[in-house]
């Protein structure tokens, strides 16, 4: 009983996030060929949830709302360097998340470490951090194997996917 109550409420959290106007400001903003930040951290949040059920982890709530928030950057990453991008976008992140949504420290550290080992001194701590580093990695590599043009098409499909966590 104690699984379908935890079920409920990590879906009402992830519906309230994928609702939310701030959140539908990262439609607008576009990582790995072509996929939207919005579709990209759904897909990560999903991705991670899953993972930590399998491997019992405690903290789900944490790890949804990191998983949610990890590239809440909100700017247009082309218009600056990538490297540069990659190193600083989850402080970036973090700090947008504490603003828009006072967010935990143990959100915030999840999120810093996401790029790891690309940001070498912000190895992930807890098994909540290594989780969602590993599965935004996965999201990634999908991400950039597939055509932008097969994105375009998977648009609505990739909506249907995102818009409920179980």
């Amino acid at each position: 009983m104690y699984m379908e109550e935890l079920k409920k409420e990590l879906e009402d959290l992830y519906q309230m996030f994928f609702h939310h106007p701030k959140i539908a400001l990262m439609k607008s903003y576009y990582i790995h060929r072509g996929t939207s930040c919005f579709i990209h951290s759904f897909k990560v949040a999903k991705l991670a949830i899953k993972m930590a059920i399998k491997k019992g982890l405690k903290e789900l709530k944490t790890l949804l709302i990191a998983s949610i928030l990890h590239d809440y950057y909100l700017y247009n990453r082309k218009e600056i360097k990538k490297k540069k991008h990659g190193r600083e976008h989850p402080f970036i992140s973090s700090s947008n998340a504490k603003r828009d949504f006072d967010v935990s420290d143990d959100v915030v550290d999840i999120i810093n470490s996401h790029m790891w080992p690309l940001n070498f001194k912000y190895f992930p701590k807890t098994k909540e951090a290594k989780t969602l580093s590993k599965a935004d990695k996965i999201i990634a590599i999908k991400e950039f194997l597939t055509s932008k043009n097969k994105k375009n098409k998977n648009f609505d499909k990739d909506m249907k996917y995102i818009s409920y966590l179980f």
